[in-house]
Parts: structure tokens; C-alpha cells; sequence
């Protein structure tokens, strides 16, 4: 009776499963003839509002010093200003915008590999390992999530001045490289993409745990590395107020500071915003290049995690 029950139930929920699947096929069907305008038209202006400053950029970095504040803002010129704004950028105080391009990779490759390194290992440990305080430790990190980083760097830069650390590269990289949204990240990717079996059967093995975080769990974690680093990298390469803060020699100035400071030498002279205008898009082009080579293995999927394995 419970079996003929079960069977009755189990065929009218797959009949019903089967219709209603073949009904949302057709549905979705006839919804992907269709165009939601409304989304389309937030879309595109929420495109053009992040495009357009980026399009400015390129065009004002092809003219003249005459001709950037006399001509269309979105009118290129063809009279050969991209390059001479070029060589006027890198000719600058004997080619200070260069040491600035070079003090930028430093910060931003060497915090962003340093602070991946500390957030998978603090995300891997909180997601695989329970230990006492840990559920606690966990909230306490999300909690810090919410709390503005520009609140940190007064009292990042007193603590590093006690120390004697300000004022060098170590003054912008180490305040850098725990990131509390970068520790949930791998946390919760552990959590879902490194198996307890897979664990399990290393130990049988003899494997330590550090072996076994090197070995399967590093990798199972890469597209949450991944991610990490990319955003690390780009929060870094951006960051002004750390830098700002941190640092008053030119000599170790990123481009976001150097800039910043060309920007006010300049006292409004034309010839020298072409200057900043070339160096900004000039900055750029790593950004961009980072992200073509990383955004394919950014993607979350947490297919390609331990089940797969």
C-alpha cells in the first residue's frame, strides 16, 4: 500500500515534473523572442556612464595643448598630439612617470601575491578546519567587511610610524594584505569546493596538512585565488589614500600619487594636463591587460571543485 502510494505519487510528480519542464521550455522560449526594453535601456546607460569618461580619455590624449580645451570634448585629433603627449610623459623630470609605473607594479603585484597567499590560508582553515573560537573568528571577519577601509589608515600609519616602516615600499604593501572580504571569499569556496573525502584519503595516505593545502586544496581553490588576486591587484593599482599617507618621497610615489601631484604642479597649464591625461591612459592599459589574461580563470565555478576531483 505504501509502495503502490509512493509509485502513484512518484509517476504523477514526474508526469507533472515532465509537463511543467516541457511548458517551461516552451515558456522560456517564448521569452527569449522578447526584449525587456526597460532592462535593455538601464543597461545601456549604465554602460555608456562607465564607458564614456574611458572614451574622453582616449580622445583628449590625441590632442595638442592648443587644441584640448579649444576643440570638441569628443572630436579626435589626427595631428599627431598622441605622440608627442607620449614622449612629453616619459620625458618628464627625466622620466619620473616610469619610476611611478615601476613603484605601481611593485605595490600592486607584491601585495596582491602576498595577500592571496595570507587570504587562502586563513579562508582554507576557516572553511575545512574547527577549532574553538572559529565560528566567532568567522563572524568577526565578516563584520570587518563592512567597515570602511579609508578609516584605517590614520591608525595603519601611526602603528607603521611606531615601527619605523613608513615611508618605503613595505609602508603600502603590508597594511594591504589581509583582506576580510577576500578571506569570506575563499572561505565559503573552500567550504564548497575542496571534499572532506578527498581530505580524508590524503591523511590516510600520510599526507600533512600543509601537503595536503598545497597540493589539493590550492588547486581546487584556484579560480577563488584567482578572483582574489585580480581584485587585490586592482585595489591596490587604484589605491591613492595609503599611498598618500603613507609616503612623501616622489622617488616611491605609485601612479596614483604621481599623478595627483603632476596634476596640482601644474596650476592649470594646458601643456600639462596633456601630460596627465596620456599618463592616466597610459596607467590603464595594465588594468586592462591583467583582466583579459585572469578573467578566464575568475569565473566561479564551483563545478571544477571537489566533486569533479
Amino acid at each position: 500500500m505504501t509502495a503502490a502510494t509512493t509509485g502513484t505519487g512518484t509517476a504523477r510528480g514526474t508526469g507533472v515534473g515532465t509537463g511543467g519542464g516541457r511548458s517551461g521550455k516552451g515558456g522560456s522560449g517564448a521569452k527569449r523572442g522578447r526584449t525587456n526594453w526597460v532592462a535593455t535601456i538601464i543597461l545601456l546607460i549604465g554602460a555608456v556612464y562607465c564607458v564614456l569618461p574611458v572614451v574622453w580619455i582616449v580622445i583628449a590624449s590625441t590632442k595638442t595643448n592648443s587644441e584640448l580645451f579649444s576643440t570638441a570634448p569628443f572630436a579626435p585629433s589626427f595631428h599627431g598630439g598622441f605622440f608627442s603627449n607620449l614622449r612629453a610623459l616619459f620625458a618628464y623630470d627625466h622620466g619620473i612617470f616610469a619610476r611611478w609605473a615601476v613603484n605601481s607594479v611593485i605595490y600592486a603585484v607584491g601585495g596582491a601575491t602576498l595577500s592571496t597567499i595570507v587570504c587562502g590560508c586563513a579562508g582554507y582553515a576557516l572553511g575545512k578546519y574547527r577549532f574553538h573560537g572559529s565560528v566567532w573568528l568567522f563572524r568577526l571577519i565578516v563584520a570587518a567587511v563592512l567597515l570602511p577601509q579609508i578609516m584605517l589608515a590614520i591608525p595603519q600609519f601611526l602603528l607603521l610610524a611606531k615601527l619605523g616602516l613608513t615611508n618605503n615600499y613595505a609602508a603600502v604593501i603590508l597594511p594591504q594584505l589581509v583582506s576580510p572580504f577576500a578571506i569570506y571569499l575563499c572561505k565559503v569556496y573552500a567550504e564548497a569546493s575542496v571534499s572532506d573525502q578527498v581530505l580524508e584519503a590524503a591523511r590516510v595516505d600520510g599526507a600533512s596538512e600543509w601537503r595536503m593545502f598545497a597540493s589539493i586544496g590550492s588547486r581546487l581553490m584556484m579560480p577563488a585565488l584567482v578572483t582574489v588576486f585580480l581584485l587585490q591587484f586592482i585595489g591596490i593599482w587604484n589605491n591613492f589614500l595609503l599611498p598618500f599617507v603613507m609616503l612623501n618621497r616622489d622617488q616611491l610615489f605609485p601612479l596614483t600619487e604621481g599623478l595627483y601631484g603632476l596634476l596640482i604642479i601644474t596650476g592649470g597649464q594646458a601643456a600639462q594636463y596633456t601630460i596627465v591625461i596620456i599618463g592616466v591612459l597610459v596607467s590603464i592599459v595594465p588594468l586592462a591587460a591583467v583582466f583579459l589574461l585572469l578573467q578566464r580563470y575568475w569565473r566561479v565555478d564551483l563545478v571544477s571543485g571537489g566533486v569533479k576531483a
